[in-house]
């Protein structure tokens, strides 16, 4: 059920057409108007049943919702700009008709899936620490990870910052003189958490690749392209979603 009261801010982020950030700048900007009247205050309150919200003198009204897999490239930010014109996700959804928010990051290092929606209740649904939804890494870390190396890294560490790591399932893929492949998921959301429980061990990530979230995995998709989820896509993340709440 929907909230019958919500911040201008809220409704504008809610109607899928832009983050909420960019929604106060908008305000701010006396570009938005309640009931025929310019309002620049983000937090002012409207009402769901009656009041009418325009936006540069077009009605305001909810999309439909979207959800996108995107294979993100190394080097590339998850934001929706830059100030060093560095490239974002969004160079790669110009084809996309509406605005959409990642759900979760990925720093510019690693590639891999990324969930992007204007669903923003899907998102923070599946944001919450207390849901616990798996993310799958592959990574290629420097030197032999030992068995115990393994068990520490399973069992959670100490990664820097007053911060440790839980419970992770991890299994090694192979191993050289040198290198070790290996995969590891994790249910938890810290930043860089993955690079940072590897080097605890004294194996730095050389590269890092994010192939499943939930039950939904990369699969075949490219680098650097997307694909809109079907309902038996939202699935597998539902229903890992809901057994685990």
């Amino acid at each position: 059920m929907k909230k019958a009261r919500a911040t201008l801010d809220r409704v504008l982020s809610k109607a899928g057409i832009a983050s909420r950030t960019m929604t106060r700048d908008w305000i701010a900007q006396g570009r938005v108007k309640v009931n025929g009247r310019i309002i620049r205050n983000p937090d002012h309150w409207v009402e769901n049943s009656k009041d009418v919200v325009h936006l540069d003198g077009l009605r305001v009204r909810e999309e439909k919702k979207i959800y996108v897999a995107l294979n993100k490239p190394a080097g590339v930010l998850t934001s929706f700009g830059d100030t060093k014109n560095r490239p974002t996700v969004y160079d790669y959804l110009e084809e996309l008709d509406r605005w959409v928010f990642p759900v979760g990051r990925l720093d510019i290092d690693t590639s891999g899936l990324l969930i992007l929606t204007n669903d923003t209740d899907f998102g923070e649904a599946l944001l919450r620490p207390e849901s616990k939804v798996p993310k799958t890494y592959y990574a290629k870390v420097s030197g032999v990870v030992s068995p115990d190396e393994y068990f520490r890294l399973a069992g959670g560490l100490d990664i820097g910052s007053g911060e440790s790591s839980g419970p992770a399932a991890v299994r090694e893929v192979r191993s050289s003189e040198r290198y070790t492949w290996l995969e590891l998921t994790i249910t938890e959301g810290k930043n860089r958490q993955v690079r940072r429980m590897c080097e605890a061990i004294g194996h730095p990530v050389l590269k890092l690749v994010r192939i499943c979230i939930g039950d939904l995995e990369l699969g075949a998709l490219p680098i650097g392209k997307f694909r809109r989820l079907d309902a038996s896509d939202l699935q597998r993340l539902v229903a890992r979603h809901a057994a685990r709440t």
